[in-house]
């Protein structure tokens, strides 16, 4: 271990003396604590870290001057449609993604390294309950997804196939996530199946440029963004492990999303028959102010850009159909080659560059006391998954309904959008819909039949409670055997078991 002489000198060099200002008020235990932490800091990796987090900061916000006139849309014929494209299209495509599932060659990765703040939970939010009648997790209803689709394929193709799960953590989330799988069973996937890895951390910046202490022995870190994969993948050797299953297609997505399709047939097939190396699930943007990045080309090469990045105006332009013209909204779900993930971590990596999160990090003052503060105090800088499009050699994009596929989890419930229970209503909804469409009528409380559709806004509690368990349909496929001319009442939960009794009662 590193000596405090060793550490103060490294410290000294990197400008962040001030991290062992305590040292002499901390007990044997700590003091190891803290200097086997800050060893593994290189000092010249520190002082750059530091610096540039407080010079990116200092930058003006606002929209990047000069960009509109580099901006363009996504060409046509890069961009594929669940919505526009015909149905036999899509059929060949879904048909293409099953075939690949089921030759083993397709797997899902998972980026499940961040802390959950805006959410305001202290533990993973994969393990996050938003208040379905069955009581599922994210996670649960995530594993229940991939083995449904590897039934499928199997089905299809006459064959056990398997989608092994890449989980990546960081160092808040993988003792939870670990320690609350092995307490499901595995929600009864293979362990051998389930791959959890961490991605590094990087220290927390104030504004002026020094780390910051959360305790007297410890440096605020925090994971250095969902772009912090490719790092991690060369860490774990996670592509070699791929190779070692034939793994060939990677299906990358974020766990804040509860309508999230693993391991999607129709998004892979697309990818696959275009030849494709990279590819990215867009929905169209609500209104032009939404704040979501969009998918477009700048200078020719396909990107992701903020929409914190664009004017008002230029969000506001329309297109030859009356649409938006920059509509193609990132929704953090995208396809990989193995081959191109691995020219990503040889080759690309250190070219990406970090963005700057302005956050509220706990920190210890100059007289040792824990401040939690009520406004943004420092900086974490963030590497972003999509920041590896630009690299791509055949990049797609696939549109697909919001409605069907996109509603994150993000904040707290006294949030107006993207909390709990909008997640919560988004599924239902969507498993009414599917019911409905099966044949099955609603009946209330006293037998009478209830409307179809509510009258409340979209994002209003459907007019009936159904939820459908990931093990009976993946995507609505194949409820008409349980559900077709049955009069159901509200709330109504179809689960494996109840799949049986309904059969039964057919036969």
């Amino acid at each position: 271990m590193a000596s405090e002489a060793d550490v103060r000198a490294r410290l000294q060099r990197a400008g962040q003396s001030h991290l062992l200002r305590f040292w002499a008020e901390l007990d044997p235990g700590p003091r190891a604590a803290l200097l086997a932490e800050l060893a593994l800091l290189d000092p010249d990796t520190l002082r750059e870290h530091c610096a540039s987090a407080a010079e990116a900061c200092a930058r003006a916000p606002g929209p990047t001057p000069g960009l509109a006139e580099r901006l363009r849309p996504l060409s046509s014929k890069s961009v594929g449609s669940v919505c526009r494209d015909d149905p036999e299209t899509r059929r060949r495509w879904e048909e293409e993604g099953f075939r690949q599932i089921a030759l083993n060659k397709v797997a899902v990765l998972l980026l499940a390294g961040g802390q959950g703040t805006r959410l305001g939970v202290t533990y993973p939010k994969g393990m996050y309950q938003v208040g379905l009648p069955s009581g599922k997790t994210l996670y649960q209803l995530q594993a229940e997804r991939i083995r449904r689709v590897e039934q499928l394929a199997g089905e299809r193709h006459g064959t056990r196939c398997t989608v092994p799960w890449y989980i990546m953590t960081s160092e808040f989330t993988l003792g939870p996530t670990a320690k609350f799988f092995n307490e499901h069973g595995f929600f009864h996937l293979d362990p051998a199946n389930v791959v959890l890895f961490e991605q590094r951390m990087l220290p927390a910046v104030t504004f002026d440029g020094k780390a910051i202490l959360e305790r007297k022995d410890k440096v605020a870190m925090a994971p250095d963004g969902n772009g912090g994969l490719y790092r991690a993948l060369a860490d774990y050797q996670v592509l070699e492990d791929m190779e070692r299953r034939g793994v060939e297609f990677v299906h990358v997505y974020c766990v804040d999303n509860i309508l999230v399709r693993l391991a999607d047939p129709v998004f892979i097939g697309f990818c696959v028959l275009r030849g494709a190396d990279c590819g990215a699930k867009v929905v169209k943007k609500a209104y032009p102010e939404e704040p979501v990045g969009v998918v477009c080309q700048v200078d020719g090469v396909p990107q992701v850009v903020e929409y914190s990045e664009i004017s008002p105006e230029t969000a506001g332009l329309l297109g030859a159909d009356g649409g938006l013209l920059y509509s193609a909204g990132n929704i953090c779900n995208h396809f990989f080659t193995r081959g191109f993930l691995q020219r990503v971590t040889r080759d690309f990596e250190p070219l990406l560059k970090p963005h700057v999160a302005v956050k509220k990090v706990p920190y210890i003052d100059e007289e040792g006391n824990l401040v939690k503060p009520l406004k943004p105090n420092g900086i974490k800088m963030e590497k972003f998954v999509f920041d590896v499009f630009q690299f791509a050699k055949n990049f797609v994009a696939f549109e697909v309904s919001r409605e069907e596929e996109f509603s994150p989890l993000k904040n707290a419930d006294t949030a107006a959008r993207d909390n709990p229970s909008t997640a919560r209503r988004a599924l239902l909804r969507q498993h009414h819909q599917w019911a409905l469409q099966a044949g099955a009528r609603f009946l209330d409380a006293r037998g009478d039949q209830l409307p179809e559709h509510h009258g409340l806004p979209q994002d209003g509690d459907p007019p009936a409670i159904c939820e459908i368990s990931p093990l009976v349909s993946y995507s609505g496929e194949g409820l008409e055997a349980y559900l077709q001319g049955r009069e159901l009442r509200s709330p109504f939960i179809l689960d494996k078991d109840q799949a049986r009794v309904l059969r039964s009662q057919e036969a």
